[in-house]
């Protein structure tokens, strides 16, 4: 297929847009989820929320596991990729490194999500409504209580903003 091969019309009903872009040095850090150590020290989850939208309503978001988090099984309102960086994690049973891509369909849920011992770095986008759901609390509370850990109160944050230009 050639390029003169592609359809040239705009979809029918597909809005006028252009391209939109950020640089990741220039997002702040935003720490989402907490817990206290065995060692009484404290782990976090640091998101970048890169991009937002509420309509349609998607956002990209870079993500950084200190050394040993531990994160509840849950799902998402929207289908939702997460693909690692570098470290590793363990979803559920499942080991993965660099190079992993974690596919959720909608009403998926996975996890505990447990960071390995150098954390982990991630990519990951919700194609729709972003907020999360939990299910199946003991898997989370058994993770914490095999590393000595516990959970702390979710770290204050705001919410998106939308980041396209308007």
């Amino acid at each position: 297929m050639t390029d003169r091969q592609i359809a040239s019309e705009r979809p029918v009903g597909a809005p006028e847009g252009s391209p939109n872009f950020s640089h990741l040095d220039d997002v702040p850090w935003r720490k989402v989820r907490a817990q206290r150590n065995a060692d009484g020290s404290e782990s976090f989850v640091h998101e970048k929320w890169i991009a937002y939208s509420r309509e349609p309503q998607y956002l990209s978001l870079y993500a950084r596991y200190d050394p040993g988090m531990i994160v509840r099984r849950h799902g998402h309102h929207s289908p939702h990729i997460v693909f690692i960086l570098e470290g590793e994690v363990w979803i559920g049973d499942q080991h993965c490194g660099p190079g992993m891509h974690v596919e959720l369909p909608y009403g998926a849920a996975f996890g505990p999500i447990i960071a390995g011992d150098a954390g982990a770095v991630m990519f990951e986008v919700m194609m729709g409504n972003p907020s999360s759901w939990g299910d199946q609390p003991e898997l989370f509370d058994q993770a914490l209580e095999r590393a000595g850990a516990a959970a702390l109160p979710h770290p204050p944050y705001d919410l998106p903003t939308d980041t396209r230009p308007g």
